[in-house]
């Protein structure tokens, strides 16, 4: 494994993955990535596993100060979460003009993960592709093929529009773009709910919603200090059916394990894209900020349409 291709400024997002099979594959890429980029007077963060982590703060000895680390376990929680918290980042690295461009190390968490999570940590990989598109940053991948399961590491060639080599640019013969048809768009999967689900149609009037939401999620098992949470996240989504999709929805509650989950379904609304909330709204917009905030405060969202049937369903983990 050799470094990174060389990157082509041109003021936005370059996004490439670093498939490897040994510490020395790891090192050969990343250590000529971060150095580089001190170089040039790029902000450099590293978030990685923590045996990568002391492999870098050694190779880099004279320079590993300038390095920013964080833990891959600390800060891959859920999607939504960390696309804001790259966003913030970036924001915080180059706002006062102090870099003019990051650089990160970005290993996702995979370990752990149910076949849900691992399908929006994939397809998380894949919005970051249109989410960060205008951004200044270039970020770099590892998958670890030692422990990984092959079919996370080829989602990775579909994910990134090119892999880390040395040399020219290479483009992946697999990518796929994020709004491509069909590929990354798909059906919600069935649930499976522990007892009966609790439904409420609902108007223009979201006080019922927000009723409704508190003392059946309370009911349900979720923890006092995640309903309110799980309250406004809710009416933000039903806010945006009545708005958008007729005026009027259903709202479908249920325990699934260890989740709430809770879809909000209305008709007659525009096709709503699977990446909704992913893109982070212009702060200039007096609207458009509900679905972003809504990604950050759920375990996973989906978002689905279906003959001009559409369903967000959140998920948020009891405790």
């Amino acid at each position: 494994m050799t470094a990174p291709a060389p990157h082509r400024p041109h003021g936005g997002l370059t996004h490439q993955s670093l498939v490897y099979g040994s510490d020395e594959e790891f090192l050969a890429a990343t250590v000529p990535f971060c150095r580089e980029g001190l170089t040039r007077g790029d902000a450099v963060l590293a978030v990685t596993t923590g045996t990568n982590i002391g492999l870098l703060r050694r190779a880099l000895a004279d320079v590993s100060g300038r390095v920013e680390y964080v833990d891959a376990q600390d800060w891959y929680h859920h999607p939504g979460a960390t696309l804001g918290a790259y966003h913030r980042y970036v924001g915080r690295c180059t706002a006062t003009g102090a870099h003019q461009r990051v650089r990160v190390i970005g290993e996702p968490v995979w370990h752990g993960r149910d076949a849900l999570e691992t399908t929006e940590w994939t397809r998380y990989e894949s919005a970051i592709n249109i989410a960060f598109a205008d951004c200044p940053a270039w970020i770099v991948c590892p998958y670890d093929t030692r422990v990984l399961p092959p079919a996370v590491v080829a989602d990775a060639r579909r994910t990134h529009p090119g892999p880390a080599t040395a040399g020219a640019a290479l483009a992946s013969d697999h990518y796929a773009h994020p709004v491509a048809d069909g590929v990354w768009s798909r059906p919600l999967a069935p649930v499976r709910a522990e007892g009966e689900e609790a439904v409420l149609s609902f108007g223009a009037d979201l006080t019922d919603v927000r009723t409704f939401v508190a003392d059946t999620a309370a009911a349900l098992g979720l923890a006092p200090h995640r309903t309110p949470t799980l309250v406004f996240a809710v009416n933000e989504v039903a806010t945006n059916a009545v708005q958008h999709g007729g005026g009027a929805g259903r709202l479908v509650l249920r325990r699934c394990g260890p989740r709430i989950v809770a879809d909000v379904v209305n008709t007659g609304e525009a096709e709503a894209a699977w990446y909704l909330g992913y893109l982070p709204p212009d702060p200039r917009q007096p609207r458009g900020h509900g679905m972003w905030a809504v990604r950050h405060l759920c375990d996973l969202l989906e978002v689905h349409t279906d003959q001009e049937v559409t369903t967000v369903r959140l998920h948020m983990g009891l405790d």
